[in-house]
């Protein structure tokens, strides 16, 4: 038995390993396109929940989609309802991901290896690189799914084991709750749902349980964003809370059907894929059910969620003063004051964005509060920095101070270049009412959803200290540099065509590319002390990796 529990927890590993270099492959190539689909696709339901499903079968996540969901929510860059499709529809995305990988499509595994192998040592092309990273995933995840029915395999006929099964088909409440706290652990529905079908496939568990596991994995699946963003503004806590009593309500009235009318029979594709079939089944009926209903759903969510509002970015400080005697508790105040120096820029920077398109005076007046509140930190951290080197402090710490000091002069700045530069194009616009083509247009909206994504990067590199992640960042602002000069030359090419609203804009135009590089280039300073520290940064050029 402790031979099959080690087996079985390390195909379990292998499964939540293999999920997540897909997912982180998908980011650190394609983040930045799969961000503006969404917020493209983001303003009406159904695409909402289309956008949503294939980011998710992308990503191999449905939670990762719902944070780049509250992202978007935060900065007022797509409304709850349609973000609460969006989740509704990773889900279901997640789901037909599931039923593709449980194919019989185990003799894939050598070629996917192959070639992801082979695409991944191509070192100085970074999105083959990626796609190499995710074939070897996929290749990880089909191999997973193989471990767990050969360790399962040899103990169905374990008097210990048919005794737990035969005890789970008549507590079906215990199956399903087994269901959720597996998803909730594994902090995946996907890999969830993978493990229970590849139990049912060898007959581990009859074909009841595994539908009641099945359903309170959907359940623990719409629990993991409400524990994970509980700390986010009220919006975003009501989208996920809403997805929480739809998804809930479904499970427990699917429970309830099994219980009391009797659970229907058994597959004739095998209980395995009839597991990740009534998966699919479950989700396609939470869009059903949530796609005329986000309103109410919305408000029931709210009535639940505390009502204490977000803060503004200058109601709380990070900067705990009794810390200054701990250089370790004191250099921890200072980063997290950056994030939320960082997560300020990042508002302003979504917020000036339909201000091309049309003026609106409270839009102007959250970015100056906001821009405020972002001097104030600036000042009030290097005030703190100031204090924690007046103690004693190591050489590796002096260090750290003097990055964290540039980290935070560079989010500063581009606070100004947005407050002060941006702002000042738009309101010249207003003044002299000039708009630019819908080519200009959507030529600068390419250019800032791919500075939001780099930013949104650069806040998770001051998170986690990564350095691959960290590497990327530096190898996205050499990407900005080509993107931008292609974008100016397709302006000067309609100049050339005497494009009459390209010519009265161009000045305007040309600023803002210059200004939303130079806001790139400030987000970019996180990454360099990370990357000096690991070897991986040489003067003003990358090293290859390893």
């Amino acid at each position: 038995m402790i031979g099959f529990l080690i087996h079985l927890s390390a195909a379990v590993a292998l499964l939540l390993w293999a999920v997540r270099l897909v997912r982180t492959g998908v980011e650190r190539a394609y983040l930045g396109p799969v961000r503006q689909s969404l917020q493209r696709l983001g303003h009406r339901r159904l695409t909402a929940a289309m956008g949503g499903a294939l980011a998710a079968m992308l990503m191999q996540s449905g939670t990762a989609v719902t944070l780049i969901m509250s992202g978007f929510i935060a900065t007022d860059a797509i409304a709850p309802a349609a973000a609460l499709m969006l989740m509704v529809g990773a889900e279901l995305g997640s789901a037909l991901m599931a039923r593709l990988l449980f194919l019989p499509i185990q003799g894939a595994i050598p070629l996917l290896l192959l070639v992801g192998v082979v695409l991944n040592f191509r070192r100085g092309r970074h999105a083959v690189e990626q796609a190499g990273r995710i074939l070897i995933g996929l290749a990880l995840i089909l191999l997973a799914l193989g471990m767990i029915r050969s360790a399962t395999t040899p103990i169905a006929a374990n008097d210990i084991v048919r005794a737990i099964a035969a005890w789970l088909s008549g507590d079906l409440v215990s199956a399903f709750a087994l269901g959720a706290l597996l998803a909730w652990s594994m902090h995946s529905s996907l890999a969830a749902v993978l493990t229970v079908a590849s139990f049912a496939a060898i007959g581990l568990t009859a074909w009841p349980v595994a539908a009641a596991l099945v359903l309170g994995a959907n359940l623990g699946g719409a629990v993991i964003p409400v524990t994970l963003l509980s700390g986010a503004g009220r919006p975003v806590r009501a989208v996920t809370g809403a997805n929480l009593i739809a998804r809930g309500s479904l499970a427990v009235a699917g429970l309830a059907a099994l219980i009391w009318v009797g659970s229907p029979p058994a597959p004739a594709m095998g209980p395995g894929a009839g597991a990740v079939t009534l998966h699919i089944v479950f989700n396609v009926a939470v869009l059903l059910f949530t796609l005329p209903l986000p309103a109410p759903l919305l408000r029931l969510a709210q009535a639940v969620v505390h009502r204490d509002a977000e803060p503004e970015p200058d109601d709380l400080s990070a900067l705990d003063p009794d810390a200054l005697g701990d250089p370790r508790l004191g250099l921890a105040c200072a980063r997290r004051e950056l994030m939320r120096m960082g997560e300020a820029v990042q508002a302003m920077l979504q917020l000036v964005k339909p201000l091309y398109r049309a003026w609106d005076a409270p839009t102007e007046a959250r970015i100056l509060r906001y821009e405020e509140a972002v001097d104030r930190m600036h000042f009030d951290t290097k005030l703190y920095i100031s204090r924690l080197r007046a103690g004693e402090l190591s050489d590796g710490q002096s260090r750290q101070t003097l990055e964290l000091v540039a980290v935070a002069n560079g989010l500063e700045e581009a606070a100004d270049r947005i407050a002060v530069n941006m702002l000042a194009i738009a309101r010249k616009m207003r003044r002299q009412a000039v708009a630019f083509s819908d080519e200009g247009l959507a030529d600068l909206e390419q250019l800032h959803d791919t500075v939001c994504a780099n930013a949104q990067l650069a806040m998770g590199v001051l998170t986690t200290g990564n350095p691959d992640d960290a590497r990327q960042l530096v190898a996205q602002k050499d990407k900005m540099r080509g993107l931008e000069q292609r974008l100016q030359e397709r302006h000067l090419q309609r100049l050339q065509d005497r494009r009459s609203d390209s010519v009265a804009s161009t000045n305007m135009h040309q600023e803002i590319l210059r200004l939303l590089k130079q806001v790139n280039t400030s987000f970019s300073y996180a990454a360099y002390p990370i990357l000096e520290e690991a070897g991986a940064f040489l003067g003003s050029r990358l090293t290859r990796s390893a």
